[in-house]
């Protein structure tokens, strides 16, 4: 006879985040003096404190706020090097260093790095960042190959991203690399062929860089639909650095989502909003080449469904802390803090297509962030303050944070 999960209740909660607009306030479903109970790695039940079911355990959140682990969507980790010179390059004004003009040479910087990398650098690599980002409340995690260009290369990042993230992308078609850059047809035919065999095992997406430099619209139809044969569904780098095919793309793909977004025409809000991709913005990357933001309000509006990511990368968003993304979206890109912390957590998980993760409700995983704050509101309210004390994963509390409660 299988013995029953323990219960652990976490009690004393000042402000709980469930994203579950039927246990409480707003879109949110915010609880005030609220309790989670985690049964095994399931939430079990949430509401308010004094009328929480008894538990084997428990826990005291002293008043501090609890909401569910943020998903991040979007992100490059499986890479070697570093590339601080064309950073300060570019933060130092000078003209050549900027991401529009340097963009597809920063990322063959990388591609060189990664191709001459072990197996087991870009594994203890990867490890740092995962880390990392557990330690800032991210409990569900997408990566992506795009800096290796060869089958073997590609994927190897896939074979290795697969055991230490939940979700992996085939993003061969990031650059062309050096030796076809007088042939990019034969690298679409690469990575649709060969490489795609490769590769397909190891993920569950694939995405392309649609943008001018990349790879034009026709070029990405054709390496998304070859996904598409082989199992795996899209997602679109788009608009990032000028207005382009990317959206329209996505929408008519029933991509999961389109990231980036840094232009936008009102056809592609419009095709947004009446389609079922998400908008994916990344305010670490504007906020590192010095770019416009996004009008995410617009988008907003218009009534389409925003996540919110790190895109974790060594050339243009070296940030692994969505609690900065959620600070930034707020005051620089038009969205009120409750959206952006949905977007950070439930959004994200619309991105990829989960409902198991990005709320705490009964059902879905016990993944949380207990922050050393009353409010959710305060990852927006004090920028760049470490407010994630404590972090539960399937229902463990994660080992060496700061002790807040019982």
């Amino acid at each position: 006879m299988t013995a029953s999960p323990t219960a652990t209740a976490l009690v004393n909660i000042g402000s709980l985040v469930t994203n579950d607009p039927a246990l409480g306030e707003g879109p949110l479903g915010v609880v005030e003096n609220a309790a989670v109970v985690f049964e095994g790695d399931r939430v079990a039940w949430a509401g308010a404190t004094d009328a929480a079911p008894p538990a084997d355990a428990s826990y005291d959140a002293a008043g501090r706020a609890l909401l569910p682990g943020f998903v991040d969507s979007h992100s490059h980790l499986v890479f070697a090097g570093d590339r601080t010179r064309e950073f300060h390059a570019r933060m130092s004004g000078h003209p050549a260093a900027s991401y529009q003009k340097r963009g597809a040479g920063g990322i063959r910087t990388t591609v060189a790095a990664t191709r001459a990398a072990t197996d087991a650098e870009l594994a203890a690599n990867l490890s740092r960042f995962v880390r990392e980002m557990l330690r800032q409340g991210t409990t569900t995690l997408e990566t992506k190959s795009g800096y290796g260009l060869t089958a073997a290369d590609e994927a190897r990042a896939l074979r290795l991203a697969a055991g230490q993230v939940h979700e992996v992308t085939y993003l061969g078609a990031h650059v062309v690399p050096p030796e076809y850059e007088d042939d990019p047809g034969g690298y679409v035919d690469l990575v649709t062929g060969e490489m795609l065999d490769a590769c397909a095992p190891h993920a569950r997406w694939i995405d392309v860089f649609c943008e001018q430099g990349a790879f034009d619209g026709d070029q990405a139809r054709a390496i998304l639909a070859a996904g598409k044969a082989r199992g795996l569904t899209p997602r679109v780098h788009a608009g990032q650095l000028s207005y382009g095919p990317g959206v329209q793309l996505a929408v008519e793909l029933e991509a999961a989502s389109a990231d980036h977004l840094t232009h936008l025409t009102d056809a592609d809000v419009d095709a947004l909003a009446s389609g079922v991709t998400v908008a994916t913005f990344l305010p670490g990357c504007e906020f590192s080449t010095r770019a416009v933001y996004p009008d995410v309000r617009r988008v907003l509006d218009a009534g389409a469904t925003v996540a919110l990511s790190t895109d974790c990368n060594p050339g243009s968003s070296f940030t692994s802390s969505m609690p900065f993304c959620v600070a930034v979206a707020v005051r620089e890109m038009g969205m009120t803090p409750d959206e952006a912390v949905w977007a950070a957590t439930a959004g994200g998980a619309a991105a990829l297509r989960r409902t198991d993760v990005g709320r705490l409700a009964p059902g879905a995983r016990a993944d949380a962030a207990l922050l050393d704050a009353p409010s959710h509101v305060h990852l927006a309210y004090r920028p760049g303050v470490p407010l994630v004390a404590e972090v539960w994963q399937r229902g463990v509390r994660v080992p060496g944070y700061r002790a807040v409660g019982g």
